[in-house]
């Protein structure tokens, strides 16, 4: 005997890394909760300083805003909500407006923007 106490870790305790990996996991679930907390009330939100609040604060976390007005119109990014016809044939399949805002994080689309997209005539 070393006469010292000698410390045995309580098998049935769980250790430092799977508390760790927990509290990981369970701050993962809540910012994903207050992400679409903030998609909901954004998509309801009526006035525009609320809305580019919101936008900032997304944004600050990783979480921005899709409006691809101008851009050419790509089914694997955007979603057709309707189309306006155009004499201008160079704005053929261009987005015309977003209807909805779409919303991406890191890279992960969270939602597709829907969009109005020119049609020529």
């Amino acid at each position: 005997m070393t006469g010292g106490t000698e410390f045995a870790p309580d098998a049935s305790e769980p250790d430092v890394e799977t508390i760790a990996s927990g509290l990981l996991d369970q701050a993962l679930a809540e910012r994903g909760a207050l992400v679409r907390l903030c998609l909901y009330a954004l998509d309801r939100a009526r006035s525009s300083g609320v809305v580019e609040r919101l936008e900032e604060g997304l944004a600050g976390i990783g979480v921005t805003a899709l409006r691809p007005d101008g851009e050419r119109f790509d089914p694997a990014v955007h979603e057709a909500g309707g189309t306006v016809p155009t004499d201008d044939v160079s704005l053929d399949g261009v987005v015309a407006e977003t209807e909805v805002v779409g919303f991406v994080d890191r890279g992960r689309t969270l939602r597709a923007p829907i969009v109005t997209v020119y049609t020529a005539r």
